[in-house]
């Protein structure tokens, strides 16, 4: 073990009872975050004796990310078991709802070497695809000892988080050496990793993967029926993903909208949910909103007076963008960063946001390019914004976003090249 590595254990071992504290302090909240706890742990059981290939997904966003790639090596590789690791419960959610029990499911471990031995003893993976940028010391280091390629899939590296890994330069560059590929989204994500000590040889712009996200046609169908009982001509705005310190903002906005578009309803879906509470009742706070929760509706029929859902259900997110006029991405007007605003465009939906989405920074660019995308400065600006868009012929950016999207699709056949040639 290298020193660097060394005191990178030994500081993670100083804090761990601090990680472990924190779980517990978030699942008073959301209690799932502890449950399963022992996965984190290492002790995992494999259901099978066929190979495992090994996913890694942090949460809801990679896993949606990574679907078509997961779709491809489900067919590809019959004969194989996949395993898809996920650190946060709304992401194992997503990955039971999305794939059930065609894939094996266990929380991601952590970083350190006894936990990892055991992980990798119990489930002697014969590759690992890390989606987007996961950097673990430790994982990589046992991983390349027992011979087990690593593929950094969709990786990316925004300049504020190239800095960041700047000061640890030695040891990130040590273990970004022992990935057996580095597949980038971007030249300038390629530069950054090369900048931070990646090989060049192994680091190539494969594309961004989420552009090959599909409709979910079972839920563009609930989306369009849902519209048909608020009234085809009805319009609809949803705000996206929102984070603490957005939700009054948006509600600010429809107030104002309501003036212009009187029968204007919004549908606000939290990022989190132990936020659909707290959500629902700021909405109820307002009393000149008539407010309802998703989940307690049977239908949307006689609904005209209703300016308000809550979208307080997990996994209809495509639902909602099929049904609406207008999307805000949240997560944008606090520096959080953003969200993935593809899975709005591939319904043909124009998408509104803060100014923070530097998280996505190249999809926001091209979207932004291609007047799919709209970025605000100030609330004026994104009310003016909605506004205009409201008022716009939607048959534009249903085509516009078709021919982006065919323009940029690929990404996943040329992984699925790289990790055949690799197993």
């Amino acid at each position: 073990m290298s020193v660097k590595r060394l005191l990178y254990t030994i500081l993670l071992y100083l804090v761990f009872p601090l990680v472990i504290l924190r779980l517990l302090w978030r699942s008073r909240e959301s209690p799932a975050y502890r449950q399963r706890f022992f996965e984190r742990l290492g002790f995992v059981r494999r259901d099978c004796e066929l190979p495992i290939i090994w996913v890694h997904a942090v949460s809801v966003g990679e896993t949606i990310a990574a679907k078509p790639l997961i779709e491809s090596l489900l067919t590809q590789y019959p004969n194989h078991r996949l395993l898809l690791t996920c650190t946060t419960p709304t992401g194992s959610e997503q990955v039971r709802r999305l794939f059930a029990d065609r894939v094996l499911h266990f929380y991601f471990p952590y970083d350190l070497p006894e936990i990892l031995f055991r992980f990798l003893k119990r489930i002697e993976p014969q590759i690992v695809i890390i989606i987007e940028t996961e950097i673990w010391p430790n994982l990589y280091a046992a991983c390349y000892k027992r011979n087990i390629p690593i593929i950094i899939a969709n990786a990316r590296l925004s300049p504020r988080s190239t800095q960041s890994y700047l000061k640890i330069k030695s040891l990130v560059a040590n273990t970004l050496a022992k990935a057996s590929l580095i597949a980038v989204r971007s030249a300038a994500d390629r530069d950054n990793f090369i900048l931070l000590g990646a090989d060049k040889d192994k680091t190539i712009v494969a594309g961004n993967i989420k552009f090959d996200l599909k409709k979910d046609e079972r839920q563009v169908k609930a989306g369009r029926q849902r519209r048909l009982e608020w009234g085809g001509e009805r319009q609809v705005w949803v705000a996206a993903s929102t984070h603490k310190g957005e939700d009054k903002k948006i509600l600010k906005i429809h107030n104002d909208l309501l003036k212009v578009f009187p029968q204007l309803l919004l549908i606000i879906v939290p990022r989190h949910p132990e936020r659909f509470d707290e959500v629902y009742q700021l909405c109820c706070d307002d009393e000149h909103l008539i407010t309802k929760r998703h989940s307690k509706m049977k239908s949307y029929q006689n609904t005209e007076n209703l300016n308000i859902i809550v979208g307080d259900s997990m996994g209809e997110m495509q639902s909602w963008f099929a049904a609406a006029d207008v999307v805000f991405m949240g997560g944008s007007l606090v520096e959080t960063g953003g969200h993935n605003p593809l899975e709005a465009t591939i319904q043909g939906v124009p998408v509104v946001s803060g100014e923070y989405m530097f998280n996505f920074e190249d999809i926001s660019t091209e979207l932004i390019n291609n007047e799919l995308l709209f970025t605000c400065k100030t609330l004026e600006q994104l009310e003016r914004k909605v506004t205009e868009l409201l008022k716009s012929n939607n048959d534009y950016f249903e085509q516009k976003a078709d021919e982006v999207m065919t323009q940029h699709r690929g990404v996943t056949a040329r992984l699925s090249e790289s990790i055949s040639a690799l197993l």
